[in-house]
């Protein structure tokens, strides 16, 4: 929801615009002069003023000059009569976004606040995004010390500054938008916008409708002219995630795009050019799916300049204790938890699991061990998978004596990993070595269970 200040000294029109905007789904403030409005930009997080460019005391300059003292990015819409669209022109010239005016349609109102509001959504998006990556590396955020995050960040080092594009790969969870707004933020469009496109969340005619943008009347609902993402990440960055996820179809207008800079809107016939950066993820094999006639090969070529590869947790234990703390700090932090901790136990057990999910079920795991624990210290108790079945162990607990089965000499570590071989066999036997069964009758992905099944080198027997 967008909150907006309208500034007037007219009552009636006050009430009239407010109550149109409210009904619009805007949040909205009011004030009946430049000096009680110059205080709601004080106290308020705005994301608009419109304000009358003719009042008394303090007019519409006027208190566009101390806005823009107050918030330099903040958007004004001036409201203006015919007569005085110099001044409107000559406002713009001193920061103000766009100017309307009388009289004005409605249709008119929204759509041109719609731009201001979303233009000023980006911007500060862009400033959280440089305060959240940048550090003294220039890859905060990004935690980790093993060999293959070590080559990670100097490939991102390498690439950042140049326009190639870039094609990250990894399973879902393992940071491919982190290094993405790396990418950006350590490259000379660093003050541009970088925008980000979940390509699975939307069905193919809305996709194609959010890249491009659209003209008003080119579909149902479409009651206005909208940019799209390509439009909006113009001079800067654009984050295809799930490029996997994009139909067939839409793959040949994305190529033509990448490859001439220029689109059309969806009903519209003006072709438009654009500068941008292309940056693409899939947790896809897209390799494969080139293979499977599932992704086009020129797409993938043009996509895949620089392929940069992250590996999944389980694959850079070593690196456990630094997230850990990395994560334990930012929810301390966010829970006012302070000198939050952890035990050596629930760290330990933290190393056993199988972190499906990556880095992203850890922090996930982490921000509920905070919020559950008992004081500031996290037990082990706390970072038990919400899968284990705690009525069951007990039961096993209870019926099984370990000693009659188990020397005493072996180690907890040699057990488990006996009593796992034996049942990833036992199902791959039970399936015909079917791994899709295989992984579902052990309650793990398939993925997993592959890699289970090269960590102990099982196959199946000719």
């Amino acid at each position: 929801m967008y909150s907006i200040l309208i500034v007037d000294d007219e009552p009636n029109y006050l009430i009239v615009m407010s109550e149109l905007l409210r009904d619009e789904g805007f949040e909205v403030f009011t004030a009946s002069n430049g000096r009680e409005g110059l205080q709601v930009v004080k106290d308020v997080d705005l994301d608009l003023v419109i304000t009358d460019m003719q009042m008394p005391e303090m007019d519409g300059m006027q208190l566009l000059n101390h806005v823009k003292a107050l918030n330099r990015e903040l958007p004004v819409l001036m409201i203006t009569a015919y007569a005085q669209v110099e001044k409107a022109v000559a406002a713009m010239q001193a920061g103000a976004f766009s100017y309307l005016a009388k009289p004005f349609s409605n249709d008119e109102l929204i759509v041109t606040i719609q731009k201001a509001a979303q233009h000023y959504s980006l911007v500060r998006e862009n400033t959280r995004l440089r305060s959240e990556i940048r550090g003294k590396s220039g890859f905060s955020g990004m935690v980790g010390k093993n060999p293959r995050m070590l080559q990670v960040y100097e490939l991102i080092e390498k690439v950042a500054p140049t326009p190639a594009s870039v094609l990250i790969s990894g399973e879902s969870g393992t940071g491919k938008e982190l290094v993405a707004k790396a990418i950006h933020v350590n490259s000379p469009r660093e003050d541009k916008a970088f925008i980000t496109v979940n390509c699975a969340a939307l069905a193919e005619n809305l996709l194609e409708s959010e890249l491009f943008g659209h003209e008003k009347g080119a579909f149902t609902g479409a009651v206005a002219m909208r940019k799209g993402r390509f439009e909006l990440a113009d001079g800067g960055t654009i984050f295809l995630d799930e490029v996997g996820e994009i139909p067939l179809a839409l793959q040949a207008k994305l190529l033509r795009a990448l490859q001439e800079r220029s689109f059309e809107r969806v009903g519209g016939t003006k072709t438009l050019t654009v500068d941008v950066r292309i940056i693409s993820a899939s947790n896809r094999d897209l390799k494969e799916e080139v293979m499977q006639g599932r992704f086009r090969e020129d797409l993938f070529y043009r996509l895949n300049v620089i392929h940069v590869t992250l590996p999944a947790l389980r694959e850079r234990m070593d690196d456990m204790p630094l997230l850990v703390d990395f994560f334990i700090d930012k929810f301390s932090q966010k829970l006012d938890k302070k000198d939050l901790t952890i035990t050596k136990e629930a760290l330990r057990l933290l190393m056993t699991l199988p972190w499906e999910g990556n880095v992203r079920e850890l922090e996930n795991t982490i921000e509920r061990a905070a919020i559950l624990c008992n004081g500031n210290c996290i037990e082990a108790e706390d970072v038990q998978p919400e899968s284990v079945n705690m009525d069951t162990q007990a039961a096993w607990s209870r019926e099984l004596d370990l000693h009659q089965i188990v020397p005493e000499s072996a180690g907890l570590n040699d057990v488990l990993y006996a009593v796992e071989e034996k049942m990833l066999v036992d199902a791959l036997e039970e399936a015909n070595f079917v791994q899709a069964r295989a992984a579902d009758r052990l309650g793990i992905t398939k993925s997993l269970l592959q890699y289970k099944m090269k960590k102990y080198g099982i196959k199946k027997k000719k």
